[in-house]
């Protein structure tokens, strides 16, 4: 994976500059440590992995030995491991103050990083999450430097996909290994990854006892991507208690694994329901556990429309995560079940898009556009996002978007 290059490398670079930490989040296996390694090759920099027990138990017992064994410029792998480190981290930037870039650390449990880090690394540390490869870096295609926004400026450069192509590249998924190196068996991988995570991140990290009922947990989970989440559905299903199902969602999120879309939901208004959508990031990994055996059988199953409005909302993350900027994306739905599939925020203006798997859209796909207009906001362009190959303006509101062009 040495040559793939990532969307994030130069945002990450900027902040190696400007700051004395950087942290780097995300799922498993999806390059952290590739990018940060690339970035690394000429320096001086060292390198460890908390993976290593006894790596592991130094930080965690004496973590000033570990810091003095392991000096800046360093590369600190799986420090969720560790959140002792964090206040020596500190001491040690608030002694070399002019060292930019000290550490570099990369972790695969986001949330449960965060509480540490802001406890004592606050105004020290730049922090970025990385996911999988987007299609924009599967085709090598130049870099945006911004999130997406509907616009009618025509995008060039993107490689057109034709249906079969989409839900090929969606069943492929976005994990860098199998992409890369074409002799790994898909399914194989797919199949060792989901054991490690649970053997790893879920039962060891997360002390759960039943690390089967768990990953019947996971499936159900994928099959349920796009949807309303229903906690009492997914608990009824595996047979645990809504509780339990909670908890479990939570240890998805924090992983990378899921995305939960929230409704947007300003102080003026009350009628916006709190039930968020579920999304399985990686579409790969969600049609592997799902049982859909080629990119065929995915497109014309009963899964095609959920699966493709879960891909359009991993890309549009990417195309704000790896451009170092946060995520400001929720849905739309009201008492009167009037729904907008995605609202993008920026600078004050609420961008509102549908996601629709079609050639031929049209203003009924953009309908629900004007119940913005309760939020007392500023509105911009509107986008259906859909498999029609090249922009076109619906109405003077909105316009249709190829999906490839995110």
């Amino acid at each position: 994976m040495a040559d793939l290059e990532r969307t994030l490398r130069p945002a990450l670079e900027r902040a190696a500059k400007g700051f004395r930490v950087i942290l780097l989040n995300g799922q498993r296996q999806v390059g952290k440590t590739t990018l940060l390694m690339n970035m690394a090759k000429g320096t001086k920099r060292s390198y460890v992995s908390l993976d290593d027990m006894n790596a592991r138990k130094l930080a965690q017992t004496d973590p000033e030995l570990f810091i003095q064994q392991y000096p800046p410029p360093v590369i600190i792998d799986e420090v969720q491991y560790a959140p002792e480190l964090f206040p020596y981290i500190k001491i040690y930037v608030d002694e070399h103050r002019e060292e930019k870039g000290a550490f570099w650390l990369i972790g695969s449990q986001k949330y449960k990083l965060m509480q540490g880090v802001q406890e004592s690394l606050a105004g020290r540390i730049a922090i970025f999450d990385l996911m999988g490869l987007s299609y924009r870096e599967k085709t090598k295609r130049p870099f945006s430097g911004r999130p997406f926004a509907p616009t009618m400026d025509k995008s060039t450069d993107a490689k057109k996909l034709t249906m079969q192509g989409l839900y090929r590249h969606i069943w492929e998924g976005g994990l860098p290994e199998p992409f890369v190196d074409k002799s790994v068996e898909r399914d194989r991988y797919y199949s060792s990854y989901i054991q490690s995570y649970i053997e790893r991140d879920v039962k060891d990290f997360y002390k759960i006892e039943k690390p089967l009922q768990f990953f019947d947990f996971v499936s159900v989970v994928a099959a349920q991507t796009g949807q309303l989440l229903n906690y009492s559905s997914i608990a009824r299903d595996i047979g645990v208690t809504v509780k339990t199902a909670q908890t479990w969602m939570g240890i998805l999120e924090r992983s990378g694994l899921v995305y939960l879309l929230r409704p947007y939901s300003p102080n003026i208004t009350s009628r916006i329901i709190k039930t968020p959508k579920m999304y399985f990031l990686d579409t790969g990994l969600c049609a592997y556990l799902t049982k859909w055996l080629t990119p065929e059988s995915l497109m014309s199953g009963a899964m095609s429309g959920a699966i493709l409005e879960t891909y359009v909302v991993g890309e549009i993350l990417k195309s704000c995560f790896h451009n170092g900027v946060e995520s400001s994306m929720w849905m739309y739905r009201d008492a009167n079940q009037n729904e907008v599939d995605l609202i993008l925020e920026q600078d004050g203006t609420l961008y509102p898009v549908e996601i629709k798997r079609t050639m031929n859209p049209g203003t009924v796909d953009c309908r629900n556009f004007r119940e913005l207009g309760k939020l007392k906001k500023k509105v911009g362009l509107g986008a259906i996002l859909c498999l029609k190959p090249d922009r076109m303006a619906i109405s003077r509101e909105a316009i249709s978007i190829p999906i490839w062009e995110i």
